[in-house]
């Protein structure tokens, strides 16, 4: 890794394809297509980051203006929705490495226009076949400390990223592999600017970083942060896409050369002098075991719209559906829509709708058989689930879970189950849409910001620490739990990248990081969207509140506010975080695409049309 004081040539590359109204192209390969084009690269005067853009030929939203930059000249060339979020994602790795990358894992909603059809990709880590329900308990049966097992070998999962987009590009795409990998591997090399996101994620790293050796020289050469706008190069990354282009996902599953790498790494990870970690007992094995799964999406409705999300392993999709299902509810028991009750009256609903949900996501979601999904997201369940609701008190945190037993007739609930579960705020998401009407909600994480801490040797990327989003212990003596580890299960996930149609039409993308507060960021700008009226990238930009049954954290901008005031007034048990989420999506209404971001939160994020708004009749 160098750092440079210079300017690299401009990411935007020409188009080689005009927009058309025909099917999806037949997959083909783009290498004479680039031949001779300019290498990808950072010029920041003509990529300014926009949160919001509105045109036409398709879009992409994401956290990094290089990243969506990629997917849209993917999408200019032809390219569909598949294609574009694949090499957005890819170059993500190399933009974000703290938060997602060739070792993390993730979750892929996807749209087919012409089949009228949504799809998902479970791409989550599994754990390595010697995990039992005891992994992470110490001798005396107790849970072990959880930042002791995050920054570990231990807490390295099979990822699932490289098969996800090797599994999307066959089933949805029209670009190779290789050919999606290539601009990755390009900004890996060429490099891109530093900013302030960036510095940041390193320093706040600092003293996990330093634990290993491998992961400071990368990050911190010389012992010092890279400077904001300084050209950050990775050419030990680009090796790592140069091998998966050439040796194709066998690198990973096959028992290939990156595939070595890790586990040789996660079996015996590289430490400063005086530290020692706990080791993986992950074997090559174990990655050729993996397969990321095509799964039908979890399957709601919301003001006559029609929601699809992740299904298990991912909480999300069931509890997104079961949050807006109770705000219908409380419409129902109230008799004032969530579109006319005051602000402060919205933010009450979704806080004890919030509770209500996680609660049951709590008790009954993980990755085991039997997960009552029909019923936890049923219209009929949640008007049960409402009846401890009022709008004048917020009910006593933490809420008890309910019985989603089929029989709904009156206020049945079970223990109340007062345990936080582990789920690390990092992770990345992205949104594209296509000319063609194919629609994307992509979230990938490597879990911890940073993940376990460890870098690869000489291939510069992270390792996950996915396996420390299993509960270490069961949360309630006495009540299943499951989300405990065990071998070749997937962890629960919060991700919850979720697609919108309306009339059976696209409607709208959402997605987030930020670890269990994924759910309640999403569910919150679907209803600032659909219910407030707000333009998507205010409700992105709105004031977040996050109630997961435990406290209330809310933004600084909330808390002190008349909102915030009479919230506590409501008995909002409220906590202030710095921020909560980092949301993207993509609204379409017809033809029109609006792509949207953060305006201010993390530094804000990217969203891009292929042709604005003010030339898109040209």
């Amino acid at each position: 890794m160098t750092l440079t004081g210079g300017l690299l040539v401009s990411l935007t590359l020409p188009a080689v394809a005009t927009a058309t109204a025909s099917p999806a192209p037949a997959k083909t390969s783009q290498a004479d297509a680039d031949a001779g084009k300019r290498p990808y690269g950072v010029d920041p005067a003509n990529l300014p980051k926009m949160p919001t853009m509105t045109g036409g030929g398709g879009a992409v939203s994401s956290v990094d203006q290089t990243a969506s930059q990629v997917g849209i000249d993917v999408l200019r060339r032809g390219g569909n929705a598949a294609d574009a979020a694949v090499a957005t994602a890819a170059a993500l790795g190399v933009t974000e490495p703290f938060a997602n990358g060739i070792a993390g894992g993730g979750f892929f909603v996807y749209y087919d226009a012409k089949r009228k059809k949504v799809t998902t990709i479970d791409g989550r880590e599994t754990a390595p076949a010697a995990f039992t329900d005891k992994t992470f308990t110490k001798a005396d049966g107790t849970a072990m400390d959880f930042m002791t097992a995050v920054n570990s070998g231990l807490s390295f999962g099979v990822p699932g990223t490289p098969a996800t987009w090797d599994l999307a590009l066959k089933r949805f795409g029209t670009r190779s592999f290789s050919d999606s990998l290539r601009p990755a591997q390009e900004i890996a090399q060429n490099g891109f600017m530093v900013d302030q996101a960036f510095q940041d994620g390193v320093a706040q790293n600092v003293e996990r970083f330093t634990m290993f050796p491998a992961t400071a020289k990368l990050f911190m050469p010389g012992g010092s942060l890279p400077e904001v706008g300084t050209v950050f190069r990775n050419p030990d990354i680009a090796k790592a896409y140069a091998v998966l282009r050439r040796e194709g996902p066998a690198s990973i599953y096959g028992g290939g050369t990156l595939a070595k790498a890790m586990v040789a790494e996660a079996r015996n990870p590289g430490t400063a002098p005086g530290v020692t970690v706990a080791k993986s007992p992950v074997t090559v094995d174990d990655l050729r075991a993996y397969q990321a799964k095509l799964k039908a999406p979890i399957t709601s409705t919301y003001q006559g719209l029609n929601v699809y999300g992740m299904p298990v392993p991912s909480s999300g999709g069931i509890a997104v559906a079961e949050i807006l299902n109770l705000l219908e509810a409380y419409q129902a028991k109230t008799g004032a829509s969530t579109a006319s009750v005051s602000p402060a009256q919205w933010y009450h609903r979704f806080a004890e709708a919030s509770a209500t949900a996680f609660a049951d996501r709590n008790r009954y979601v993980g990755d085991v058989p039997g997960v009552p999904v029909k019923e936890l997201v049923s219209k009929a369940f949640a008007a049960e689930r409402a009846c401890g609701f009022s709008p004048t008190k917020a009910q006593a945190r933490p809420i008890a879970f309910g019985q989603p037993d089929g029989s709904y007739t009156g206020c049945a609930g079970g223990a109340r189950v007062a345990a936080k579960p582990n789920d690390g705020a990092s992770t990345t998401s992205l949104s594209a849409v296509d000319k063609w009407g194919n629609m994307v909600a992509y979230t990938l994480t490597i879990e911890q910001y940073g993940g376990s801490g460890i870098t690869v040797p000489g291939y510069g990327f992270l390792l996950n620490n996915e396996m420390t989003d299993f509960n270490f212990v069961p949360l309630q003596a006495g009540v299943p739990d499951p989300n405990l580890p065990a071998a070749g299960k997937r962890p629960r996930s919060s991700m919850s990248p979720t697609l919108i149609l309306k009339n059976g039409k696209p409607y709208l993308t959402v997605g987030s990081p930020g670890g269990a507060t994924i759910i309640t960021t999403v569910s919150q700008i679907i209803t600032g969207y659909v219910d407030r009226g707000m333009p998507l990238v205010e409700a992105i930009a709105a004031p977040r509140l996050s109630s997961r049954n435990t406290g209330v954290t809310v933004e600084p901008e909330l808390v002190n506010s008349d909102i915030g005031t009479a919230l506590k007034d409501l008995g909002q048990p409220l906590t202030t975080v710095g921020e909560i989420g980092r949301g993207v999506g993509v609204a379409v209404h017809g033809k029109t695409l609006t792509a949207a971001a953060e305006t201010v939160r993390a530094g804000g994020g990217s969203a891009m049309v292929v042709t604005p708004r003010d030339t898109a009749s040209r």
